[in-house]
């Protein structure tokens, strides 16, 4: 016969209260390595450099204007497949905001093959911009990178004034360190935020675009980006009929002039161009409308005064940088890889570090061309 006691304290003896805390793993982080172009170029800090292979170069070689070329976005064949996002079925999704940008995980892109890159081609039009996480693509050799992936998803844009890693002209590098910043980028103004879409002077800018860092500091250097079919949603009918019927001029006059005047390694490749494009643009893919504006690149709107194209292009500017209910911040983390499309975003490196104090900060992007935007009213 039990007693009291043992009635009582029986089933205790099973029972677990609180399960042992699981060991943290420690996630990896950038530390930003200090490194003085000026001192340290060519030495030992760049022989341990596993990226050494990707430092900036500047050379002389000079390259004849861009000819037009016929582009087929692959996210079109992806409208075709029955589930469109097949290549994320065992991967972790998350939504930066309900209506743009996602951050992902367990998908590995070099491991995707023509469908899965169709499928990401429309995933990343329908969300603007996508993070990759912990992925194996800075390890794959420069030739993988630019001839297997970046011209699987367009013709490879060769920058006019960038620098670029020997011998790899395709790459377009993000640079910062202790010295030296081959950025184009200025310091006269309250801030380094300068929201724009890359090269949009061009005939065909680029559409999906690939950005990935080997160093950065272990806090800052983010990535800003906005979304150009919110920001077009977001105006009055009539305003958006009016844009509508807008051109405006794009030029990479300034761009080349600045690296002339003996910035960022003095060197333009390709004499610059100026383009007119529609001031809002339909995307291949989804159909959706986006502006097409740009305080970097574009410089006024065809057919109107000079006063009435300031007051129509400062305010949509003004629209994008205040905007903050539809942009998102990328925190870099190591081997992560930044895709977007260049033809609905627009975005802003953010130097709120201290190259001196925080290190050095490397990336490289890799820019294939899409169409030469157009307007689908219907």
């Amino acid at each position: 016969m039990s007693t009291i006691t043992q009635t009582i304290t029986e089933p205790l003896r099973t029972l677990q209260l609180r399960s042992e805390s699981p060991e943290k793993t420690e996630k990896p982080a950038f530390k930003g390595t200090k490194y003085d172009h000026d001192k340290d170029a060519g030495g030992a800090k760049d022989s341990e450099y596993p990226y050494a292979w990707a430092l900036p170069t500047f050379n002389n070689t000079t390259y004849p204007p861009l000819t037009p070329y016929e582009h087929k976005d692959p996210g079109l064949e992806a409208l075709k497949h029955e589930n469109p996002r097949e290549f994320l079925q065992n991967a972790q999704v998350s939504d930066l905001t309900p209506r743009f940008g996602a951050d992902v995980s367990g998908v590995q892109l070099t491991q995707l093959d023509a469908r899965g890159r169709q499928q990401l081609a429309k995933f990343v039009a329908e969300r603007g911009i996508v993070v990759f996480r912990d992925q194996d693509f800075q390890d794959q050799s420069p030739e993988w990178m630019l001839q297997d992936w970046g011209s699987f998803f367009g013709r490879l844009h060769i920058h006019p004034t960038s620098a670029h890693p020997l011998n790899h002209p395709e790459f377009h590098l993000v640079y910062r360190d202790m010295s030296k910043t081959f950025n184009y980028e200025f310091t006269d103004r309250f801030t380094s935020s300068v929201w724009h879409s890359d090269v949009t002077y061009e005939e065909q800018p680029p559409g999906l675009t690939t950005l990935f860092l080997f160093d950065s500091p272990a806090s800052g250097g983010d990535t800003a980006y906005v979304s150009q079919v919110e920001a077009y949603k977001r105006l009055s009918p009539s305003f958006r009929a009016y844009l509508e019927t807008l051109e405006v001029v794009h030029s990479g006059v300034e761009q080349a002039n600045f690296s002339r005047a003996g910035n960022r390694g003095g060197t333009v490749r390709r004499e610059p161009v100026e383009n007119v494009h529609p001031l809002v643009r339909t995307h291949p893919v989804t159909g959706e409308k986006a502006l097409f504006v740009n305080k970097q690149f574009s410089r006024r709107i065809v057919g109107l005064k000079q006063e009435e194209s300031d007051a129509i292009l400062n305010l949509l500017y003004d629209h994008l940088a205040k905007g903050v209910d539809f942009q998102v911040r990328v925190k870099w983390t190591p081997r992560a890889v930044v895709l977007w499309d260049n033809r609905i975003t627009a975005h802003s490196a953010i130097v709120d570090f201290d190259s001196a104090q925080d290190g050095r900060r490397h990336g490289a992007r890799i820019t294939p061309q899409a169409e030469r935007p157009f307007l689908n009213k219907n």
